[in-house]
């Protein structure tokens, strides 16, 4: 992934307080800390070992926003920080508390996502000896975390609290995780802002490439009759769509989308193909294998885009921008990496890039598309059933000229999102992926609301995932968030029962679902329903909800075995996917 070039955390606190020294407690200090790092509200659940942090809580201005389980409290930090690029910060108690955040952190760590995670810990002189609530969260988070730190001393508050935001926001940003014993935080020490200033000699994510690179790059990308741009999330954390936009278009070279890059590039440029992979469209598949020149920007190389490894566009160079090392021929070798901020080295490369007629490419692609490029209403009549895609596609009639912002959980609702919903800006869409969380849609929702009250936020939503963090309904309502719920009811685990059609003859095993009346479970917490079967209810549905004044859930009662076309198989090329049955017979999507 790609970042802005870092520098240590500034703050708009005048120099007096600055340079003020007091004695606080640890925890009056943590607290303290986040202000001056600009935290203007936390998402936490409190318990025994980080209860002197929240006894201090009432001196500051962070507003807390108690949530139904922990589990939520990281997924809403992680809505936070996509929604708004900053950081966001979970806070939890030790033991059982700590160990139901794993899950979004790990959520965070594979989507590069900057939070902080803070736990409390049992008292220093009982660490280790399997105390009440006792557990090594920095032993357990250590795999699923950028870096992470136990905290044993008031003193080493300050400090850490900087150095995790420091490590968390800069070069390829992830999740941090602050574990504070209990004595930390009662014991009391003199607070120092500017000396707790981070020092870290061995932490350099700053990188820029060598001239040759640059030259070398541009060989290829001038020598190239078929580019293709491989457009991933980190476009957006760089802040490079403007330079993503302008490259493309002084060079003539088409654009394909990973899931999280999606909004990067603006869906309606006639350079942007959509988005590529195991749901990916055809033609865009089809274009980068037949490619001569990829030109990775901000993406990793994951196998649900490239499919099979040792097919993969065979015939291509292979350039990579990237600001993490350690992703340079992780998955994918390739000929020139260019490892540094994105924006900046396309700002380096944009001067040198010659203006190329590569029309004759760019037909060729619009071959590959025929009708099937069109996925909009018009290719979707009503047939009687409704499907997901029907609902998907209303939907994003119906919002597309506002400040919207789409949370989906994990399965098929997501690819028909991915497909049918058309994002023009960054951070529009917000979804697992690199870990396919489900329960993730609607706490992130939550935080993502927090984060940009102004915007229009719709949760899509399995009915599988949705009962993994129903709960937090609870906090949409005592937070009063005007959240818009669309749940995707099939009564099964849809991609898991598609990947049973597909691969084992059938065999449902354990993935029909017995679901609760969602309307009536959603009247329960005091929020607005309703339930649609019918595609002409749809859009009358969708208008009440973003008329009425606070949060609304639909429960979508959808047709229950359908599919989502194509698909590359785990362990095929990319360009051998499986299409449609012909002829198409009363389903919503085309390929």
């Amino acid at each position: 992934m790609t970042d802005q070039k870092s520098t240590p955390p500034t703050n708009n606190t005048k120099d007096e307080k600055k340079t003020e020294k007091k004695t606080m407690t640890g925890a009056s200090i943590l607290w303290e800390c986040l202000e001056r790092e600009g935290v203007r509200v936390v998402f936490g659940y409190p318990g025994g070992a980080i209860l002197p942090a929240y006894d201090a809580l009432k001196h500051s201005k962070i507003h807390h926003v108690l949530v139904r389980h922990e589990q939520g409290a990281t997924h809403m930090a992680d809505g936070y920080a996509r929604a708004s690029g900053e950081v966001g910060v979970a806070v939890a108690t030790s033991g059982p508390g700590a160990t139901n955040m794993v899950t979004g952190i790990a959520t965070a760590m594979l989507d590069s996502i900057p939070i902080v995670c803070i736990t409390g810990q049992v008292g220093s002189k009982l660490i280790g000896s399997d105390a009440f609530q006792e557990t090594d969260i920095t032993g357990v988070t250590l795999p699923i975390t950028k870096h992470n730190y136990l905290v044993t001393h008031a003193s080493e508050v300050a400090r850490t609290v900087r150095e995790a935001f420091y490590v968390a926001r800069s070069g390829r940003p992830g999740p941090v995780l602050i574990d504070i014993t209990k004595d930390a935080q009662q014991s009391t020490c003199e607070f120092d802002w500017e000396a707790a200033k981070p020092q870290l000699p061995g932490y350099r994510p700053d990188l820029s490439p060598a001239p040759k690179e640059y030259a070398q790059a541009l060989e290829l990308i001038h020598n190239s009759k078929r580019p293709v741009i491989l457009a991933g999330h980190g476009i957006i954390v760089s802040g490079a769509m403007r330079e993503v936009r302008d490259f493309a278009e002084r060079a003539g070279i088409p654009v394909a989308l990973t899931l999280l890059g999606l909004g990067a590039f603006p869906a309606s440029h006639p350079l942007n193909l959509g988005m590529m992979g195991m749901h990916g469209e055809a033609w865009v598949n089809h274009t980068i294998q037949e490619a001569d020149l990829l030109l990775a920007f901000g993406m990793r190389f994951d196998d649900r885009v490239t499919g099979n490894l040792k097919n993969y566009a065979p015939n291509a160079k292979k350039i990579h921008i990237e600001i993490d090392p350690a992703e340079i021929n992780k998955n994918v070798k390739v000929d020139v990496p260019l490892v540094g901020d994105l924006r900046e080295v396309l700002l380096e490369l944009m001067p040198k890039v010659e203006s190329i007629d590569r029309s004759e490419w760019l037909d060729s692609i619009d071959r590959l598309k025929g009708d099937s490029a069109v996925r909009d209403i018009q290719n979707l009549p009503d047939s009687g059933h409704l499907y997901a895609a029907h609902v998907i596609n209303d939907l994003w009639h119906q919002t597309r000229n506002g400040n919207t912002i789409v949370v989906t959980d994990v399965g098929q609702h997501q690819m028909w999102e991915a497909q049918y919903y058309k994002h023009e800006h960054p951070r529009s869409l917000i979804t697992s992926g690199g870990l396919g969380t489900m329960g993730f849609a609607l706490p992130a929702a939550i935080g993502a609301k927090v984060a940009r009250p102004d915007a229009e936020v719709w949760v899509i939503v399995g009915d599988g995932g949705f009962q993994m963090t129903m709960c937090e309904l609870a906090t949409i309502v005592q937070e009063n968030l005007k959240i818009h719920i669309a749940i995707i009811n099939n009564g099964f685990l849809g991609m898991v029962r598609q990947w049973q059609e597909f691969f084992y003859d059938r065999n449902y095993a354990a993935t029909p679902l017995l679901n609760p009346d969602f309307a009536k479970l959603a009247e329960a917490y005091g929020i607005r329903s309703a339930t649609v079967s019918e595609r002409s209810q749809v859009v009358p549905t969708v208008e009440s909800a973003r008329q009425h004044e606070g949060p609304m859930l639909i429960n979508f009662k959808v047709e229950q075995e359908d599919t989502v076309y194509p698909m590359v198989a785990a362990g095929a090329a990319l360009h051998d996917m499986i299409r449609r049955p012909s002829p198409i017979v009363e389903t919503a999507e085309d390929e």
